[in-house]
């Protein structure tokens, strides 16, 4: 969308009344049965409802803003959601910011909700467009947006910052996935003397599938690791520099709906490795941690502090014989064992459906599925999990 013209003509009252108009439509079927709609090309209109569609759940407050520009599916899909910009603003607030990765804005809206002045650094000059268009209908007024790379920014920029913010590109030319910092573009790892000595604070944003040990030593400084998510989904990890810790506190946080910041659980790496665990068979309820509690790696001092049992060293569910209801996850209640043929399954399982969870078990949720002859749906549970002597099938309905 580099022309200026074309950007102009995606704001007027037709073109959004028909993008609003014709957001549950297929892009695709627009764009075969029309070259232009309202004299624009189709595929700018489609790139639009793709974007407002994204946004009803990603961004409710884009989707509900009049006259929002959404740029490319990828810059959309590679930006915070509502719920995770929230909480990284929520995390230092001053007088100076930067985003040095700017992109779609979404985070440096959110920031300069907390700090006086934000600066959104990003080098594609049409996303630049987008994201500053966005902020002024927002009615942002302490927004500066800078067309220039991390770098050159970090090299000519004077300021002492209380907060920078960076998320790393984390593909490679070859548009595969990385994972280390230091292959990062921009390299996070070459850039950190320079974040650390221009800010009193440096939050990084990683992939959900960083291994959090390897980025703490590709770091080196870090204060505190959050892990992120919600609805049951690890959505980010970052790593925050600029406290003076010991060592990292890795810090849980379950954005879900209902879910207090008062519950979020905190450890540090040596107080799970000194834990201790004791290990049970099966009793009358299952705890299975969240996502974002299992990324974190807090095995054994999940156990400890809510007074669990654990089933085997490698199968991370839990076990006691009642409900605990601050607990970070999914509990169930077992009902029965089972056999693992069909036929008795489906004795007691009710019209041949059920959700099925493999933990730590030879097949896989569709393998069982398929032996089982179940449907997926329904309110039962079956799980299948090792014990460190054996093998068990439960039956199992949920209480949390």
């Amino acid at each position: 969308m580099h022309d200026p013209l074309l950007f102009d003509h995606l704001l007027r009252k037709d073109v959004q009344r028909f993008i609003k108009d014709h957001e549950k439509e297929d892009q695709n079927v627009l764009v075969l049965k029309h070259k232009e709609i309202l004299g624009l090309p189709s595929t700018e209109i489609a790139q639009q409802i793709v974007g407002r569609r994204k946004a009803r759940t990603k961004l409710p407050l884009y989707y509900n803003t009049k006259n929002i520009i959404y740029p490319p599916k990828l810059n959309l899909e590679q930006c915070s959601s509502e719920k995770t910009a929230l909480f990284k603003a929520s995390i230092r607030s001053g007088k100076l910011a930067a985003d040095l990765t700017g992109g779609f804005g979404v985070d440096s809206y959110f920031l300069s909700k907390n700090c006086k002045k934000v600066i959104h650094i990003e080098l594609d000059e049409a996303l630049l467009k987008i994201a500053k268009h966005n902020h002024n209908t927002f009615g942002s007024t302490n927004i500066d947006h800078l067309c220039t790379t991390a770098e050159s920014f970090l090299n000519f920029n004077k300021d002492h910052f209380d907060l920078l913010y960076i998320d790393p590109s984390r593909r490679s030319n070859a548009n595969r996935k990385i994972f280390k910092f230091s292959e990062c573009s921009p390299n996070v790892v070459s850039l950190l003397s320079a974040l650390v000595k221009k800010s009193k604070s440096v939050l990084i944003k990683a992939s959900p599938l960083i291994d959090i040990k390897q980025g703490l030593t590709e770091l080196g400084y870090v204060a505190k690791v959050f892990v992120v998510g919600f609805d049951n989904e690890c959505k980010e990890v970052l790593f925050l520099i600029g406290d003076h810790t010991k060592e990292p506190i890795v810090e849980v946080v379950d954005l879900s709906e209902g879910n207090p910041k008062s519950e979020h659980f905190t450890f540090s790496l040596s107080e799970e490795k000194q834990s201790t665990v004791s290990y049970d068979e099966p009793l009358g309820y299952l705890y299975e941690p969240t996502a974002m509690m299992l990324k974190a790696g807090a095995f054994k001092l999940v156990a400890k502090r809510f007074d669990l049992r654990k089933l085997s060293p490698n199968t991370h569910l839990y076990t006691t014989d009642k409900i605990i209801p601050n607990f970070p996850g999914r509990i169930f209640k077992i009902e029965c064992f089972l056999k693992s043929d069909s036929k008795s399954v489906h004795k007691v399982v009710k019209d041949g459906q059920a959700n099925i969870i493999s933990r730590n078990y030879p097949l896989s949720p569709s393998q069982l599925k398929k032996k089982l002859k179940l449907k997926d749906g329904g309110d039962q549970f079956v799980i299948a999990f090792s014990g460190r002597d054996k093998k068990y099938l439960v039956l199992a309905s949920r209480v949390k």
